[in-house]
């Protein structure tokens, strides 16, 4: 093993390294193409014996992944925001093919505005797709949760496509000290991909694009899949021990921090919560119990764990880092299924929404949650959704607003120039 200063990105590469990718279709998207980059050098430079292919968008892209995939080679690719969404369409497809492989997501906030920062609207749009979700909030993390995410994604009992993400800028720009394990060694805890009965031979071919007629048998390779990726779960926790054995390092399907006698626990996803810990050991060095869980695992979503932790515990913050318009924070809805009518399940589950477009979240910021939810629980009543944003922030907002009024009143009234002097007309 040795330890390197690693941007995001370049731990996504080295974890594809490690894994012996041997296919890589790739087409750049900002903040994810370094990923690409890193590969192609080495690729270039014989250190890594693979072929990369340039594709000419993200939805060829993912439809080579997947038909590579289905034909017995081990595949790597990335992407981010709106590419992602370019890509959907075979998201849901290559799923449903069942061919296992392994994509980065580098999350980044969705158009419109147009936003270079992240956040998570574009890996939560993919949940519903087939692919297994994995969160990483250190660059450490990335390249731990690709080696095991090909063990996952190879499963006889699950084979899915995995979805690794890390966040935009603030992890995929950011240096880290990360661990590279030996080669040997990682090359061994993933071992060889057996396509088992879907490898592709062109004197034998076997179609596995399935088509079919009326919602029977379509109902049940659906519900093939679904049971599949529940399956993944139970997989993840012997994948996790595994890696532990080996490496030295545990990465639970929630990571749970100052949680077994918190009264108050916050709940988020990616790399903000790092921020989200360092307030919990603040809040602790001022005397308040309050813990942090992380779910690295978004699917399949860990719902007896969140049950098992949350047992019993006064309040929860949810942050969500991510709106569903119309609805409110996915990570709250999603843990408010799970917890509904549990016998000992939180009275108090406040929803925040934060970090939105790479929205910095304080640490005072942090303090005013767990206190509104601290509050709720006094007076046991469920305070209503809240988007963090201070009144600094409203005030900006409606100087451009009013630069835009008046630019929208300058259009409508063009000038004329009539006698040497300007007139509206």
């Amino acid at each position: 093993m040795s330890r390197s200063l690693l941007t995001g990105n370049g731990a996504a590469a080295w974890g594809a390294r490690l894994a012996l990718a041997d296919y890589i279709p790739a087409f750049p998207i900002t903040p994810q193409t370094e990923i690409i980059e890193t590969l192609a050098n080495w690729i270039d430079t014989e250190a890594m014996a693979a072929r990369l292919v340039t594709l000419e968008s993200e939805h060829s892209m993912i439809t080579a992944a997947g038909a590579a995939a289905a034909t017995g080679v081990r595949v790597f690719s990335a992407t981010s925001s709106q590419g992602l969404l370019h890509g959907m369409e075979m998201i849901y497809t290559v799923a449903g093919w069942r061919a296992p492989f392994v994509l980065v997501n580098v999350s980044r906030g969705l158009a419109s505005p147009i936003t270079l920062e992240p956040d998570h609207n574009d890996v939560l749009a993919a949940r519903d797709s087939g692919f297994l979700q994995i969160h990483c909030a250190t660059c450490q993390e990335v390249l731990d949760s690709i080696l095991m995410a090909y063990r996952l994604a190879e499963n006889d009992r699950v084979r899915l496509p995995v979805m690794v993400n890390l966040d935009g800028f603030y992890l995929s720009f950011t240096r880290e000290p990360v661990t590279l394990p030996d080669a040997k060694t990682a090359a061994d805890f993933v071992g060889s991909y057996d396509p088992e009965n879907i490898r592709f031979r062109a004197s034998a071919p076997v179609s596995q694009a399935v088509a079919v007629l009326g919602g029977g048998p379509y109902s049940y390779f659906r519900y093939e899949s679904h049971l599949a990726a529940e399956s993944a779960l139970e997989v993840y926790h012997q994948v996790a021990d595994e890696f532990e054995n080996l490496f030295g390092r545990r990465h639970e399907a929630i990571d749970s921090y100052r949680t077994d006698d918190a009264e108050l626990v916050l709940v988020m996803l990616g790399s903000f919560a790092t921020k989200a810990q360092q307030a919990v050991d603040q809040m602790r060095d001022a005397g308040q119990a309050v813990g942090l869980l992380r779910p690295r695992l978004m699917r399949p979503f860990p719902r007896q764990q969140f049950r098992q932790l949350l047992a019993g515990k006064k309040g929860v913050a949810v942050i969500d880092q991510n709106l569903s318009m119309g609805f409110g924070g996915i990570l709250h809805g999603e843990l408010a299924s799970a917890l509904y009518g549990q016998p000992e399940a939180p009275p108090i589950l406040a929803s925040f929404v934060a970090g939105l477009g790479g929205r910095d979240i304080t640490g005072e910021e942090f303090f005013a949650m767990v206190e509104e939810t601290r509050a709720a629980v006094a007076s046991d009543q469920i305070p209503p959704p809240r988007l963090l944003y201070t009144q600094a922030e409203l005030r900006e907002v409606r100087k451009l607003q009013a630069v835009a009024q008046v630019e929208r009143v300058e259009l409508k009234q063009p000038q004329t120039v009539q006698g040497g002097q300007a007139n509206e007309s």
